[in-house]
């Protein structure tokens, strides 16, 4: 015979994941709108549609939930496709990292969240610290492992690795990531981000490129 929690402990948890999602969902919209400071619980219970008793359930307080909404990020941010194909010349790799790392910090709904991890990150330097080690540094880490490759094949001339694959990203921002981030364009389109992620991997190999 099968016990009844042996029943309903499953399901239980299966409505407490929906539950907490519907929560994240209606608190990030509402952190979006508001920022850190302006959003209340009582506002995030009145967007998830939750009793504020119900939102106390699964986070203790504002700073929990917005952990809970960064950690989100960048778990979706951390995740995003920096593949490296060593059969392919540095050029196309370079192009293809630029673009997808563009695509990653300029991407439609994505401002709003950086906006608000920047302006409460001097009053929860753990968030802060989180957020860039877990998604920027660890993307620099991903592109200066293939560039120390690079130089030990000879197609490189590179003394600081690390410090070259933090310039790459900042290359392809040129003229994009500011005007984005502070609202004063729309995420760029396709073709503007190839035109200056290819401008960004001239610049870069005419420094660090095999000279003839």
């Amino acid at each position: 015979m099968i016990e009844t929690d042996e029943i309903t402990t499953p399901m239980r948890h299966e409505e407490d994941s929906s539950k907490r999602r519907q929560i994240l969902n209606g608190a990030r919209k509402v952190f979006m709108d508001l920022g850190f400071d302006g959003a209340s619980m009582g506002e995030i219970a009145r967007a998830a549609s939750v009793s504020k008793g119900t939102l106390y359930v699964y986070f203790e307080d504002k700073s929990r939930l917005f952990e809970a909404i960064v950690h989100e990020e960048t778990v979706v941010q951390g995740e995003a496709a920096f593949s490296f194909d060593t059969s392919r010349d540095v050029m196309a790799n370079l192009t293809g990292f630029g673009e997808a790392y563009i695509a990653m910090v300029c991407r439609p709904g994505g401002g709003s969240a950086i906006r608000t991890v920047m302006a409460i990150a001097e009053r929860m330097p753990d968030v802060g610290r989180r957020y860039y080690d877990r998604v920027l540094k660890a993307t620099i880490n991903r592109l200066a492992c293939y560039l120390e490759g690079r130089v030990q094949a000879g197609e490189l001339v590179i003394d600081d690795c690390q410090f070259a694959a933090a310039q790459f990203p900042l290359l392809c921002q040129a003229s994009l990531f500011l005007p984005f981030i502070f609202q004063a364009a729309p995420s760029p389109s396709p073709e503007r981000t190839r035109e200056v992620v290819a401008s960004a991997v001239r610049m870069f190999l005419a420094a660090y490129g095999m000279k003839a």
